[in-house]
């Protein structure tokens, strides 16, 4: 049961007399936020506010910390995802936390209770320049598939061999909303932006030489697009341009 729903029924609960008014209270309380220990306060509320819930970053936490969080969070709502998840700290949530589903190349732990169906319209289609840069981009898919988004991959389709991106013009035509993931000098999103009809969400990845400043140099030619249409990222954030493109589409519907 997600948030709206929980709440819808605990309001029918207390309308029809099967729930106090002190018992609601109470559930209330940690719909808004919810303590771990002494180290988290998860904000349940998040989903109802943005119709995104909130996301476990991974990198800084101990594992412990994360399972704590995760099943916390899993009474609550029915995908938790973590972020930026090594094998090593799968490994220790897999036995303490039920339901769990570890996308390696995304760096991606979730605890799954129902896989979701796509439930809204449009398609979220990622492009790579390169192999190197799947981590980023399978992030970015696979947080928009667990958002309930449709998702639609085209891999190793970069600048120094352009006519693989041209034999496949009809992922641009077709898409509703394009993520770009480049490293190196970057060029790809201005390319794609060219090309295009709709919103391009560009991420710099830091796959580079060493002048490419882990990422700052094709950050810099994103935000130097001569090409319009362009909302650039951080550098890496493949997670942060799948929020976005789902915003996009679920405004694009509203407006519609």
């Amino acid at each position: 049961m997600n948030e709206q729903d929980a709440l819808r029924h605990l309001l029918e609960s207390v309308a029809q007399g099967r729930v106090s008014p002190e018992a609601a209270f109470t559930d209330l309380k940690h719909l808004s936020f919810e303590s771990v220990d002494d180290f988290a306060k998860i904000d349940n509320h998040r989903g109802l506010r943005t119709g995104f819930p909130e996301v476990i970053w991974g990198p800084g936490k101990t594992p412990e910390q994360i399972a704590k969080i995760m099943n916390a969070m899993g009474d609550r709502h029915p995908i938790v995802m973590a972020t930026r998840i090594d094998v090593e700290t799968y490994h220790y949530l897999q036995p303490k936390v039920n339901q769990l589903t570890y996308y390696p190349e995304a760096r991606i732990c979730a605890r799954i209770q129902t896989f979701p169906e796509v439930k809204h319209r449009g398609a979220i289609s990622i492009i790579t320049a390169g192999t190197a840069d799947l981590p980023v981009a399978e992030e970015a898919a696979i947080t928009a598939e667990l958002s309930g988004f449709a998702v639609k991959r085209l891999w190793d389709v970069g600048v120094a061999g352009i006519h693989r991106l041209l034999s496949h013009r009809h992922i641009i035509d077709e898409a509703d909303v394009l993520i770009t993931v480049a490293g190196m000098e970057g060029a790809l999103p201005s390319v794609v932006a060219g090309l295009a009809d709709c919103p391009v969400i560009a991420v710099p990845t830091s796959i580079g030489y060493g002048v490419s400043f882990g990422g700052v140099a094709p950050l810099l030619t994103m935000l130097n697009s001569c090409s319009a249409g362009i909302g650039v990222m951080n550098i890496d954030n493949g997670f942060g341009a799948a929020i976005l493109a789902g915003q996009i589409l679920r405004t694009a519907a509203r407006l519609r």
